[in-house]
């Protein structure tokens, strides 16, 4: 009985090792499946940061960015007069003392940005005094007021357009 008990035996541990077990994938399997995602992922860093020939949409900005400043030329610049204005803080103890230039798309503007000086500086007077310092502290805020500012006063011109505003002086105390 000895014998038949090791052969029962010997037979479930043949039979054991012979199955895979549950729940272990095999060594070779995993090796392949890391190295896949490190080239993968290789791929892609050398793809985003364009040594691949594909450009990513930063670069490609750029590229577009420098190609029009090569190609466009400053149109006239009309200088406007220091403008002070309280910030709306909740204290009221702060204010911005600015002073711009608009750059213009040609010299056809120039009359009428000066018949219409008057809604000008009054645009931009109320925009600068709507503005507390967290709007216009950081640089993003100061890029947000121009584009607004901008866009504001390009309403009111019709034979021409304001193409940049430049913040010569730009103070908050």
């Amino acid at each position: 009985m000895v014998k038949e008990d090791t052969a029962e035996e010997e037979k479930t541990r043949g039979g054991e090792s012979e199955k895979p077990q549950k729940g272990k994938f095999p060594k070779k399997l995993i090796i392949i499946v890391v190295a896949a995602m490190v080239l993968a992922g290789g791929g892609f860093y050398a793809w985003n940061s364009g040594l691949i020939k594909g450009m990513t949409k930063d670069k490609k900005k750029a590229h577009a960015a420098a190609a029009a400043e090569k190609k466009v030329e400053i149109g006239p610049i009309r200088s406007l007069d220091t403008f002070i204005v309280n910030l709306a803080d909740p204290l009221g103890k702060r204010y911005l003392k600015v002073k711009m230039d608009l750059e213009l798309t040609d010299d056809k503007v120039l009359p009428e940005i000066e018949k219409r000086l008057p809604q000008l500086k009054d645009t931009i007077l109320t925009t600068l005094s709507s503005k507390n310092y967290d709007d216009i502290s950081s640089l993003d805020g100061k890029m947000q007021l121009r584009v607004e500012m901008m866009a504001m006063l390009n309403q009111y011109l019709k034979t021409g357009r304001i193409t940049n505003i430049y913040f010569t002086e730009f103070i908050v105390q």
